[in-house]
């Protein structure tokens, strides 16, 4: 029997990628100890990796696919058949960052102060690209970790990753450049998107997973709308289409449907409600395929 091999991250994206797997119908279990989750998909193995080594294996084919962050893959510089983004991270859905901070009394203001100066950093491959596409040349060491504490007596600058920049303001460091923007991505080896069974496979597991990942911002509004308001109504709602409007048993009053924004909801329900919606109810969504 055929099986697809996905890599899921250990460490801080775990949690969001199980959560975003059973929105989109696969449930994974297996203790935070185990590399072999289980799936209730006999189509399916998982597991679970460090994201740092994920798009290595991918490209190798020992696993058919893996979910990990953009930069990660740009350090190994892997080539990989790229599925889907999903922006999430351990904290927020915005994109992480990979900065350049210095000390806040450094004379480093730009990427060209490097010249000659030491940096430490968990992303050599990353900073290495970054520094010979400015042409300049500074010894590039690993950090193992607790990168914030290595300036100024070890290192003349760090490049970390960040999605708030509060760990580093309470170090004393301040952030010179962004050298990237990384988010989540779902990959497959080209060996596995050349074959059939695996490609369909990977398509379904896309889908869903993008249907999942978009669902996450948005909610369905259902109203009751009188004939005589219902324009009125119609304006303040966005969609992703058109709204679904269809006729009450009760004569001259109508049922309106949409997806929204969930961050608009807050905004356009009491403009609703004064414009003459009545019965509204949100309703959370677990997938949305537009």
């Amino acid at each position: 029997m055929e099986k697809l091999i996905i890599g899921l991250p250990k460490g801080s994206l775990q949690e969001a990628t199980y959560t975003l797997f059973k929105k989109a119908g696969f449930n994974i279990t297996g203790g935070s100890r185990s590399y072999f989750p289980s799936v209730d998909d006999e189509d399916l193995e998982m597991r679970l990796l460090r994201p740092q080594e994920m798009s290595r294996y991918v490209e190798q084919g020992m696993l058919d696919a893996g979910v990990a962050g953009l930069d990660w893959i740009e350090a190994n510089g892997s080539d990989i058949v790229d599925l889907c983004s999903l922006v999430y991270s351990k904290q927020t859905k915005r994109p992480v960052r990979w900065v350049l901070a210095v000390p806040n009394d450094s004379s480093i203001q730009s990427v060209k102060d490097l010249q000659g100066k030491r940096i430490a950093t968990e992303g050599v491959g990353i900073v290495e690209r970054w520094l010979e596409r400015n042409n300049v040349q500074a010894e590039v060491e690993f950090s193992w970790g607790a990168t914030e504490v290595k300036v100024p007596e070890f290192v003349d600058a760090i490049v970390d990753v960040t999605e708030t920049g509060s760990s580093l303001r309470a170090n004393n460091l301040r952030i010179v450049d962004t050298i990237m923007e990384s988010y989540t991505k779902f990959f497959c080896s080209k060996e596995a998107w050349n074959d059939p069974w695996k490609k369909k496979k990977l398509q379904s597991l896309t889908l869903l997973l993008q249907a999942a990942y978009d669902a996450e911002s948005r909610v369905l509004l259902k109203l009751n709308v009188a004939a005589e308001c219902l324009d009125a109504v119609r304006e303040l709602l966005p969609a992703l289409h058109a709204p679904t409007v269809n006729p009450l048993t009760d004569e001259g009053w109508f049922a309106v449907e949409t997806v929204v924004n969930e961050s608009t909801v807050r905004e356009i329900i009491p403009s609703l409600k004064e414009a003459g919606a009545e019965g509204i109810i949100e309703i959370g969504l677990n997938k949305v395929v537009a």
